[in-house]
């Protein structure tokens, strides 16, 4: 019995198959291209100038849009009165079911150009009662009537409920002044003045309405004294 190497079960001969064209690979469209590559895209938007493409391109890439800001941005206007806060307390009222709590802020609020106010806002949340107590402070706001290097014509005195405040011209001094009423001094931008708290109470909205209460009483010119008629 004669042995054949052929297989009788399939004995046609088969072809070769040719291997499968492979397709080149796309153009890396970001900064990731490899390092012996050409740089394009991010990589030209950050650091080639206007020779990359791609979605970089121009310098302004990421870089340029962080400087020149984003569109429709809007720096946040100044605010046309500084303020400084006295005191902030924790107050309380009693009703039928129990306590109820709310914040007492009060505040100076002034230009520094001859304009001051004191203001008093209550609420259940600090800062509401904070934009209530400058919308008050706003409310209440006077003019100063200053010399031309911002200090004050003559001594005033005044008081108001347990605070006195004597406050008087000083040459060359700055602001000699503590408590609230360094306070609502600097805040209307007066210079060369010494001020003293005359006052055993250290109630800081006392004092502040006190010194706004003389300021108020402040003119440029003193009123020439009328002799009495003789009898």
């Amino acid at each position: 019995m004669s042995m054949n190497n052929e297989n009788p079960v399939n004995s046609t001969p088969v072809a070769p198959v040719a291997p499968a064209a492979v397709a080149p690979a796309p153009a890396h469209q970001g900064g990731f291209a490899p390092r012996g590559g050409q740089r394009s895209g991010f990589g030209g938007g950050f650091r080639g100038g206007n020779s990359g493409g791609g979605q970089g391109g121009s310098r302004g890439g990421f870089r340029g849009g962080a400087r020149g800001g984003k569109p429709g941005f809007k720096e946040r206007a100044k605010p046309e009165y500084d303020s400084k806060m006295l005191e902030i307390r924790r107050v309380a009222r009693v009703v039928s079911g129990g306590r109820r709590f709310n914040f007492s802020v009060a505040l100076v609020a002034g230009n520094r150009k001859g304009m001051v106010g004191v203001g008093l806002g209550k609420a259940g949340d600090t800062s509401l009662a904070i934009d209530k107590a400058m919308r008050d402070a706003k409310k209440h706001m006077i003019r100063i009537q200053t010399t031309k290097d911002f200090s004050i014509p003559h001594e005033v005195k005044a008081k108001y409920s347990s605070g006195i405040v004597h406050i008087q011209p000083a040459k060359d001094r700055g602001l000699v002044a503590g408590s609230a009423t360094r306070i609502v001094l600097e805040l209307a931008g007066i210079k060369n003045v010494v001020a003293k708290i005359q006052s055993p109470s250290k109630n800081k909205l006392n004092i502040a309405r006190a010194t706004i209460k003389a300021l108020e009483g402040l003119y440029l010119k003193k009123p020439t004294s009328t002799s009495k008629p003789a009898n």
